[in-house]
């Protein structure tokens, strides 16, 4: 019998969230936390990860808050190998590319600032993440004017098409 469950994550306005899956989380925790923390002098880190052997939830990072907050986080998810990495003081765009090269990382399921909510399944062995809905559903097709304010609002924060 596989019981599905929501656990919502909605964090306080600035604090990004990154949910992934890895393995062999007695280093690989440390190594998503020091990937993060080398992207920028100012980024605030806090990361855990469940071990899917040992039962528990390991933590890393540089904000006492933020490694707590992912603990908490990931305890209430509770599939095995699955990550969450907290971040404020920088955006996910910068360093995920950073983050999918550690060598225990295999998947990331959402990197986002919006209301996440992890879709659990639990079996009579433990739970796995079967995805992460990301904000809101669409209620339209982008129009000229808002292709417009999108591009306008990328070339003002330093992002240019051409």
């Amino acid at each position: 019998m596989v019981e599905v469950i929501t656990v919502p994550i909605n964090l306080e306005s600035g604090i990004e969230a990154i949910i992934g899956q890895g393995n062999f989380s007695l280093k690989t925790v440390d190594d998503i936390a020091r990937a993060l923390m080398v992207s920028s002098s100012k980024i605030k880190v806090g990361v855990a990860m469940n071990d899917g052997s040992m039962k528990i939830t390991r933590t890393s990072g540089n904000d006492e808050t933020l490694e707590k907050l992912a603990g908490e986080l990931a305890y209430t998810i509770g599939a095995g190998h699955v990550f969450i990495a907290l971040i404020k003081d920088a955006y996910p765009i910068n360093i995920l590319n950073d983050l999918k090269h550690v060598h225990g990382v295999c998947h990331i399921f959402a990197a986002s600032s919006n209301p996440l909510q992890v879709l659990v399944a639990g079996t009579d062995q433990g739970r796995v993440v079967i995805g992460v809905v990301d904000g809101y559903s669409s209620e339209g097709i982008e129009d000229d004017k808002t292709k417009t304010e999108r591009r306008e609002l990328l070339h003002k924060i330093g992002y240019n098409l051409g």
